[in-house]
């Protein structure tokens, strides 16, 4: 692993983490049953084949 020559200020260190930001969930339509959800992309398969229920609406 690399290891910095010299110690990194502050000033740097908050600058550069303040740079990442989280993203939500990328939301796709399924419909289930008749009726239409969005489910994160990463869960679709798993609710099409039903190994995960999507929630109920208004539930979070």
């Amino acid at each position: 692993m690399a290891v910095p020559k010299r110690r990194t200020s502050r000033s740097n260190t908050r600058h550069r983490r303040a740079q990442w930001k989280a993203t939500p969930p990328d939301l796709v339509p399924v419909t289930i049953d008749g009726e239409s959800y969005r489910v994160p992309r990463a869960l679709l398969r798993g609710i099409e084949r039903g190994y995960v229920q999507p929630a109920p609406r208004g539930a979070r």
